[in-house]
């Protein structure tokens, strides 16, 4: 049996390499993405279109989980996303909240802010860069 922990990772890995279909499988027909820096969007194929247009526009772009707290059917991750933007590497970091039906994403809520002049970002003064540090995978 998986997770939705291992189904997160799953999404994730779809994000970063996978088609606009192997996206959507991870959602219910009806799944909301709500976002901080844009409207929401709606319908698993939605989601799927929407992603392919996103990995468009970074190059190499990259999405990676970093930590995953999951009760019932709900869960929390804080994630990274590693791309190029005019020739210089970025990383940018937020968190998103879960709900699932069954073994499928039914609504992701992110937060993240995003500057597309000089995108990257995250907590001010953590340091990401410091292994050993609590939840590192390091």
């Amino acid at each position: 049996m998986t997770t939705h922990e291992d189904h997160i990772h799953s999404y994730f890995e779809a994000c970063t390499s996978g088609s606009g279909e192997a996206v959507a499988k991870h959602f219910t027909e009806n799944a909301v993405i709500y976002d901080t820096n844009h409207s929401p969007v709606a319908t698993a194929i939605s989601i799927g279109n929407f992603w392919n247009q996103i990995r468009t526009k970074w190059t190499g772009a990259r999405w990676v989980v970093e930590r995953v707290v999951e009760s019932g059917d709900s869960a929390a991750i804080e994630w990274t996303m590693e791309g190029e933007h005019l020739g210089k590497h970025f990383s940018v970091r937020g968190s998103e909240h879960y709900s699932f039906r069954g073994n499928l994403i039914e609504e992701i809520r992110q937060y993240w802010i995003f500057d597309p002049e000089n995108p990257g970002g995250g907590l001010i003064d953590y340091p990401y860069d410091q292994p050993n540090r609590i939840g590192s995978h390091d």
